[in-house]
């Protein structure tokens, strides 16, 4: 009977979350915390400190939001799965940009779940995670899809930009100017304009008419 119980015992999961919003992190820390064995080990409010955080209490999972201060979550990813390979990151934001769902999968999360989905996924995603499966929800298994049959189309239609020249693009999309951008992102405005110049170069542009319309096209910002 003891033996029995013993296999029926819960499994033990540390989770990591990494949100620059206090309340996210507080819903999502009494949500994970209702399942019997699960535990929220430890809590960030930017990348930096998710990867300090990932390094000193090697969590199980990760719940990371993409936009946070001092480094972004893709960055924080790579990390993270550089100095512990065995962590399995989640990415839980409110971005659903395909660009943004083939980056994090290339930085190595194994679930990509957007906030306007609910709690609920994110459970499923833990779930499948534990048990060495991929989740993808609603807008990346359809980006996973499409990239799947573009690239048996004979096409190669990925975005070009890297993450943070979509960020850009996204900015000044919206109408930011070049400094604006720089603060929004935490650098100078010369690295802005060096970014800009390579993003027109890339795609063959010569005005903001032109990236706009890119951006909307791409779904870096909303029509």
């Amino acid at each position: 009977m003891k033996q029995l119980s013993a296999l029926n015992k819960p499994q033990s999961v540390s989770v990591l979350l990494a949100d620059d919003h206090d309340v996210v992190r507080k819903g999502l820390r009494t949500m994970l915390e209702a399942h019997e064995g699960w535990h929220v080990c430890a809590e960030a409010s930017t990348g930096r400190e998710a990867v300090k955080l990932a390094a000193q209490v090697r969590p199980r999972i990760a719940v990371v939001d993409l936009e946070m201060a001092e480094m972004d979550g893709l960055e924080a990813t790579r990390q993270m799965k550089r100095d512990n390979p065995d962590i399995e990151v989640l990415i839980f934001t409110m971005h659903d940009a395909e660009y943004l769902i083939r980056e994090v999968l290339v930085a190595g999360a194994r679930a990509f779940i957007l906030k306007s989905e609910g709690g609920r996924r994110l459970i499923e995603a833990i779930n499948a995670v534990l048990e060495n499966k991929p989740f993808f929800a609603g807008r990346a298994s359809e980006s996973l899809l499409n990239s799947f049959l573009k690239s048996h189309g004979g096409t190669d239609e990925n975005c070009p930009l890297t993450y943070r020249e979509c960020e850009i693009v996204q900015l000044l999309a919206t109408g930011k100017s070049n400094k604006e951008a720089a603060h929004a992102l935490g650098i100078s405005v010369k690295t802005v304009e060096t970014h800009r110049a390579t993003i027109m170069r890339k795609l063959g542009f010569s005005s903001i008419a032109e990236l706009v319309r890119y951006a909307v096209r791409e779904h870096i910002i909303k029509a």
